[in-house]
C-alpha cells in the first residue's frame, strides 16, 4: 500500500502563512468596522463582518493544521487526520450563514438609504484589498493541494474581491453620488459569498459522510477486479476518503479455488497496485473467502 506524508517543514510553513494572515485579518476587521460605524457604509460593515469570519476560519484552519500533524495512538487510530476536513466544513458554513445576514442587512438598507463618508471608505476598501491580497498569495500553493487551506484561501480570496467592490463603489459615491450602490454591492458579495461556499461545503461533507469519492467509478472496480486470474468475485464494498491524501476500499473477495495463503498474497498485491495505479486507491483491506454462504451484493447494508 501506498501512503502520502508531507514534510514537516511543509506543515511548520503553511502554520506561519495562516498566522500572518489571521493577525492581518485582525487589523483589516477592527480598521474596517470602525470605519463602517464611523462612515455609515452598509458595504464597509459587511466587508467587516466577513473579514471577522475569515479571522474566525483562519484560526480553526490552523488549530487544524497543528492537530493534522498529531499522531496516531492507541485511542486515536487515524490520529486527526480528519480534523482539516472537518476545518473546511466549517468554514464553508460560516461564508453562508455570514452571506445570509449580508442579505438581511441589505434589504433593511434598501427601504432606508444612507448617505455615506466616500473618502474612509476608499482608503479602508485599499487597505482591504492589500492586506488580503497578501494573505491569498501566502495561501494559494496550499491550496491547490488540500481542502482545509483552500477553504482559508476562499475566504480571503472573496474578502479581497469584496474590498475591490467596495472601493469601485466608494468611488462611484464619491465622483457621481450613487449612494444606492453601497446596499447593490452588499447584496453582490452576499450572493458570491454563498457561491463559492456551497461547492466546498458539499466536498467537504461528502468526506465526513463516507460517500464514494465521485471520481471513482465502483462499475469499474468490480469489471477490472474479477478479470484476475483466481477471483470470482468482489462484493460488499465499502469505498470512502480519511482525508484528501487518503482513499479506503474494504471488501470481501470470493475466490474460485481454496488457495494457500501465499497465493492470496500474490493476488493481494496485484490488486493492490491495480487499485492504485487506477483508482488511485492506497489503502486496501480485503478479506478472502471460498465458498462462504453470504450475500453476495456488490453493496451490502450493514
Amino acid at each position: 500500500m501506498t501512503h502520502n506524508h508531507h514534510s514537516h517543514s511543509h506543515n511548520d510553513l503553511k502554520g506561519r502563512n495562516l498566522l500572518i494572515s489571521i493577525l492581518l485579518n485582525i487589523l483589516i476587521t477592527i480598521a474596517q468596522a470602525v470605519g463602517g460605524i464611523v462612515s455609515g457604509s452598509l458595504a464597509l460593515l459587511s466587508d467587516a463582518l466577513h473579514n471577522f469570519s475569515d479571522v474566525l476560519s483562519l484560526i480553526i484552519s490552523y488549530i487544524a493544521n497543528v492537530f493534522s500533524k498529531k499522531r496516531a495512538s492507541i485511542h486515536k487510530t487515524f490520529g486527526y487526520k480528519r480534523a482539516e476536513i472537518i476545518a473546511a466544513f466549517i468554514n464553508a458554513s460560516t461564508l453562508i450563514i455570514v452571506a445570509v445576514l449580508l442579505i438581511i442587512e441589505a434589504i433593511k438598507r434598501f427601504s432606508n438609504p444612507q448617505e455615506i463618508e466616500f473618502n474612509l471608505v476608499i482608503w479602508l476598501a485599499i487597505l482591504g484589498i492589500i492586506a488580503n491580497g497578501f494573505s491569498v498569495l501566502l495561501l494559494k500553493n496550499d491550496a491547490e493541494k488540500n481542502m482545509n487551506m483552500r477553504s482559508a484561501y476562499l475566504h480571503l480570496l472573496t474578502d479581497m474581491m469584496a474590498s475591490v467592490a467596495v472601493l469601485i463603489g466608494g468611488l462611484l459615491m464619491k465622483y457621481y453620488g450613487m449612494y444606492w450602490v453601497d446596499t447593490l454591492l452588499t447584496l453582490g458579495i452576499a450572493v458570491y459569498l454563498i457561491y463559492v461556499g456551497y461547492k466546498l461545503l458539499v466536498d467537504s461533507l461528502r468526506v465526513l459522510m463516507l460517500f464514494t469519492p465521485q471520481n471513482i467509478s465502483l462499475d469499474d472496480i468490480v469489471k477490472k477486479v474479477t478479470k484476475i486470474k483466481g477471483i470470482e468475485n468482489i462484493h460488499h464494498i465499502h469505498i470512502w476518503q480519511l482525508n484528501e491524501d487518503e482513499t479506503h476500499l474494504e471488501a470481501h473477495i470470493d475466490f474460485k479455488n481454496d488457495i494457500k495463503l501465499s497465493e492470496f498474497d500474490k493476488i493481494l498485491e496485484i490488486i493492490e497496485k491495480l487499485l492504485l495505479k487506477e483508482f488511485h486507491i492506497n489503502h486496501i483491506n480485503i478479506q478472502p473467502e471460498f465458498q462462504k454462504c453470504d450475500t453476495k451484493d456488490i453493496i451490502v447494508q450493514d
